[in-house]
């Protein structure tokens, strides 16, 4: 009995040293996993189309992960402007094994999320989403998913529309029913000039070979344009503002940054660079292990990151005058 007793502490004591080996085996195993993740993380980053605020939105994410990541692989994605290449980009993210993926644009960030849903995924540039079911609050984030909204101050866009032409009575919108960030902010839009008495008249597309036509349709029947955040008429941006100066339209956007380059008469809206910048920040979070649904969505609140834009060489050729006011508070002023 003695000898039975021997046996079995032995057979305890082996099994004991069994399980600690493996716990160690496991722990080492995991710390060399933790690391590799830290030091080296996978990210990929997908924009539906490109054009300035996005291709200023990518670069802040890039730089912001990359002076926390050095090592970072950033795998760095173009849909084209095509939500099937948004699924396909998507799978390919899946078969990659990213440790985080970034939808720049509701569409992409929509792909993302349905492929997506054992892995982190953070939202950029989605104006509402809420309306784009990738969350169910604003307040707090998803399982694996939040991000950052581009909800625009439209109130102040069409007001600045307004200033630069005071006898406005008909707004003219271009807008892709297809995105749902497009059709809350139309909504939105059409709400306020009718509270303020204007009409707002309306043109959708499907896609960029289409802006030009839809443009058309409204030249003549309206005072004033105005474009807000969708990435489908911005993709075509220089061959509308090129229309509007035909035409001697005044024409305001919501994008600032290509309004840099692209001689639209003024742009109330968004620093993107900087919103790049927010969302990575929120992409080192996730990557040092704060949970998605612990992060609420994020807007655009400090001044740096929204700008004024005021073209006077565009002012001049369709005859329109800028008020003093409004070139004094401009983050930009082009032409004298």
């Amino acid at each position: 009995m003695k000898q039975s007793t021997k046996f079995a502490s032995f057979a305890l004591l082996s099994a004991a040293l069994v399980a600690l080996a493996a716990l160690a085996a496991l722990a080492s195993c995991g710390a060399a996993s933790a690391k590799k993740v830290s030091d080296e993380p996978k990210i990929g980053v997908a924009k539906i189309v490109a054009h300035p605020a996005l291709d200023a939105l990518e670069k802040g994410i890039v730089e912001e992960i990359t002076a926390a990541y050095p090592k970072a692989k950033i795998d760095l994605q173009n849909a084209n402007g095509e939500p099937a290449t948004a699924s396909q980009i998507a799978q390919k993210f899946k078969v990659d094994k990213v440790d985080v993926a970034v939808g720049i644009a509701t569409p992409t960030a929509m792909a993302l999320a349905n492929v997506l849903t054992d892995i982190p995924v953070i939202y950029s540039a989605v104006t509402d989403p809420v309306a784009a079911g990738l969350v169910a609050s604003y307040d707090k984030g998803g399982d694996h998913i939040t991000g950052t909204s581009d909800l625009p101050p439209l109130e102040g866009q069409i007001d600045t529309l307004l200033a630069l032409a005071p006898k406005a009575k008909r707004i003219g919108h271009v807008y892709n029913a297809g995105e749902a960030n497009s059709v809350t902010t139309a909504a939105k839009a059409e709400a306020y000039c009718k509270s303020k008495g204007l009409e707002f008249v309306t043109a959708t597309v499907a896609n960029s070979a289409e802006v030009s036509q839809a443009l058309a349709s409204l030249v003549g029947r309206v005072d004033g344009i105005y474009l807000s955040t969708d990435n489908t008429v911005f993709s075509a941006i220089s061959t509308v503002a090129d229309l509007c100066i035909k035409a001697k339209l005044p024409l305001v956007t919501a994008d600032p940054s290509s309004a840099e380059t692209v001689p639209v008469l003024a742009a109330v809206g968004f620093n993107y660079y900087e919103m790049g910048k927010a969302t990575g920040r929120i992409v080192v979070e996730v990557l040092k292990g704060k949970k998605t649904a612990d992060i609420p969505t994020y807007f655009a609140k400090d001044p740096k990151e929204q700008a004024l834009v005021i073209n006077l060489d565009v002012a001049k050729k369709i005859g329109v005058t800028v008020p003093q006011a409004m070139i004094d508070r401009a983050s930009l002023v082009i032409g004298k």
